[in-house]
Formats: structure tokens, sequence, C-alpha cells
């Protein structure tokens, strides 16, 4: 393998003179500069680009840390963190906690040994706040509360629970069933505030922001009297509960006019509704939340709360880059951005209730699962 010595030797110049040219960190004249160059090319000599950014402690690596690649919404929201990364010069290190089994301390442990630049931290994990505050390494959480000192992003699940309610309501609905990931992950929380949700009481700060989406969904209909029920996915990385999900919601409720499901789930309701004679949306409506691909595939175009993927996943890299010292965030072009959008909702992220957090607006994309009475500028303007 060629090395730098070789470099040297070739171009008649001293080792340190080679790494200077390569690592760009130092003076060197033009012509001494092209010499070396020339000889790289002569004897085919590629750069250890790992070797560099160690040199730089550096090394252009960012740990993105999810629950599985399996669920539609983290596939498609790692293609879009992945692209966003790599416009900044970042590549990412997956770590798919459920499809592995892998414990996120083992990421942890490389980010402090300084092999990855910072960690974008999205998957469920039980750890004090303090456990995230002492690595003192650049963490950004995505839909998760770590602790005070650790910027989050997120969508804005209060806005689209309430979207997603006040459509069912503005149509007349009569019995909803949400269909959702399972409701313990709620409780692991602290402090002195609680909020109640069906029959669990969640105390203080959740750790689990999407509860926003649960709370602002059923307090919506409850003000308009309309009466729901909750099943639950016990794990989002088997597939086949989001079917057996479906199938459970007409069984156990045959009355049921109205779901609302994750994209994969609200696809198999469509499915399970076809098998069953049942009308959409005459007879059934139907919300995929989310908005990630799978929403196109169920037969019928559904109506979907959507997520901005690539808003999150540019926000993300955002807060990240901003606390990597040395870096600096360059903005996608607006133009991109917006022509990546559908859906009709909010503009322009704000800030959370916790400080450095940022809420990404959600919007409403109608298809053919639900009913419509009047525009859906009229609905977003008078709730």
């Amino acid at each position: 393998m060629v090395g730098m010595r070789d470099v040297a030797r070739e171009a008649g110049v001293s080792t340190s003179t080679v790494s200077l040219v390569v690592n760009g960190n130092g003076y060197v004249s033009a012509a001494m500069a092209e010499r070396v160059s020339q000889a790289m090319k002569r004897l085919n000599y590629v750069p250890n680009e790992l070797a560099r950014n160690f040199s730089r402690n550096e090394t252009d690596l960012v740990g993105v840390i999810i629950p599985t690649i399996r669920h539609p919404f983290f596939a498609t929201l790692t293609a879009s963190l992945q692209s966003a990364l790599y416009e900044q010069g970042m590549r990412t290190v997956l770590c798919s906690t459920a499809d592995v089994d892998q414990d996120v301390s083992q990421y942890v442990d490389m980010l402090r040994r300084r092999a990855m630049d910072g960690i974008i931290m999205g998957a469920h994990a039980v750890y004090p706040a303090d456990y995230w505050s002492s690595i003192e390494r650049p963490i950004v959480a995505f839909d998760r509360f770590l602790g005070g000192s650790i910027p989050s992003v997120g969508s804005d699940h209060s806005q689209g629970g309430h979207l997603a309610a006040s459509l069912f309501a503005h149509t007349g609905a009569h019995h909803v069933v949400e269909i959702g990931g399972p409701r313990t992950l709620y409780q692991t929380a602290s402090g002195p505030r609680s909020v109640s949700l069906g029959n669990i009481q969640i105390a203080g700060q959740t750790t689990f922001p999407p509860i926003r989406y649960h709370l602002a969904f059923e307090q919506r209909l409850q003000q308009t009297g309309i009466h729901y029920d909750y099943i639950e996915i016990e794990n989002v990385a088997q597939m086949e509960q989001f079917r057996n999900a479906a199938h459970l919601a007409f069984e156990r409720y045959p009355d049921l006019d109205a779901i609302v499901a994750p994209d994969l789930a609200a696809a198999f309701c469509v499915q399970e509704a076809f098998r069953r004679g049942r009308a959409i949306p005459g007879d059934l409506q139907i919300i995929a939340y989310d908005g990630s691909y799978v929403s196109d595939l169920a037969g019928l175009k559904l109506t979907s709360i959507l997520q901005d993927f690539d808003g999150i996943a540019n926000a993300l890299a955002r807060q990240l880059l901003q606390a990597i010292p040395g870096r600096v965030y360059r903005a996608p072009d607006a133009t991109q951005r917006q022509a990546g959008q559908e859906g009709t909702g909010l503009n322009g992220a704000r800030p959370g209730s916790v400080p450095g957090s940022e809420l990404i607006p959600m919007s409403v994309k109608l298809g053919e699962s639900t009913r419509w009475e009047g525009s859906i500028e009229d609905l977003l303007s008078s709730e």
C-alpha cells in the first residue's frame, strides 16, 4: 500500500510537506503542492481519510439511533436525514435498536471516544437526564425529551392531533378507533404536573413528546362528544402487529365509523374494510398519521396528517452542527425545500416548551378515505 513516505520520496520532498498538502492545514508553495499532487497521481495514492479526520479531532460521522428501519416512518425519516447530513459533509452510522437488539450505550461510548462527531437520538431509552448531560458531547434528540440541556426536534403533534380530530368532527364521525404504539412509553416521566390520557396518568414532563398527538386528539373528540377507543401496537418493529391491530379494530368495535392510525396500520384497515364490505368514505373514514409512501399504497389514496420529513431532517442536522465546534451549517436552497412539501398546514418551525426544542409544523393531505364538507383552508382557518 502506497503511503506518505512513498509520495515524499517520489516528489523529492519531506513527509511533513506531503502531510501539509494532503491535510491542507499549512502553507506550501504552489510549485511544491503541484509536485506532490503529481507524485500522488503517478503512485495512485489515496489519502487515509479516517486518519486525517482523527488528526483534526473530527470524523465527519454522526450516529443516528432509531427504534427500527422496518417501520415506514423511520425508514423515510432516515433517508431524509442521511441526505440532509450528506449535504453538510457528514455521513451517518445507523443504529436500529429493535432490529438488532443493540444497546444505546455502545453508541454513547463511541461518542465519548470521539469515534463520532455527534448523535441524533430517536429511540426510546430510559436513562436519567444527567446521563445525557454528563456525556458533554453533541447530542440532539428526535421526538424525545432527554433533559433540559439536550436540544430536541419533533413534529408539532398537538397540531397533528387537533387536525385529525377536527376533520372527524367536521364530517360527523360518531365512534373513532385510534391505533397507536404502547402507552407504557408515556409513563416514563417525572415532575409535579400531571395529565390524564385515557386510564393512564402522566406525571410531569414525559420523555415521549408524541403523547401530545394523543392528548390533543382525544381532548378534541371529548369536546365534540365523539366516542373513541384505543388499540395498542406493542412492538412497532413487528409489521404483523399492524395487520393484527387493523383486524382487531373491526372485530372489537363493529360500530366504528372512523379510524386514525399510523400509515401501515391505516393501509391494513383499508384492506380489512374492503374484505368486510365497508364503504370508504361513506360508511367508514380513515386517516393515516405520518404521511410516508405507504399512505399512497393502500388501494386508495389515504387522507393523511403529514409529518415534514425533510423539515425534521434539516432541523436535526442544523441543531447538531451548531453544537459541533468549528462546524457551520449551510442552509438548503429554499426552493428545494418548498418543492418537497405537500399538503396544507402552517409554515415555519416554532419553539417547543423545552428550551432549545423545535417543533416542525404538520399538514393535511386530503385523499379518498375521508368525506369532506368545505375546503381544507376553511378547517385550518377556523381551528
